[in-house]
């Protein structure tokens, strides 16, 4: 696949610490393994919070915490 590319900067600190770590793997070059990384954060899709109770369950416990003395 030839894709149009375009340029990121990155420290060099941070470009010499990714270097070690592509010489540890089968990558072939820091911009491979950089976009295997990118390709997979941005593959995960953040999930949307659920509310942990909905609304009815949220008021019976309401209820049952006053019939204890908790809330007011």
């Amino acid at each position: 696949m030839n894709e149009e590319k375009r340029a990121v900067f990155l420290p060099v600190g941070l470009y010499k610490k990714v270097e070690e770590r592509v010489r540890a793997t089968e990558f072939q070059s820091v911009e491979e393994y950089i976009t295997f990384v990118l390709e997979e954060v941005m593959r995960e899709e953040p999930e949307e919070e659920a509310p942990a109770f909905s609304e009815a369950e949220e008021e019976e416990v309401k209820k049952r915490l006053r019939a204890l003395g908790y809330l007011e």
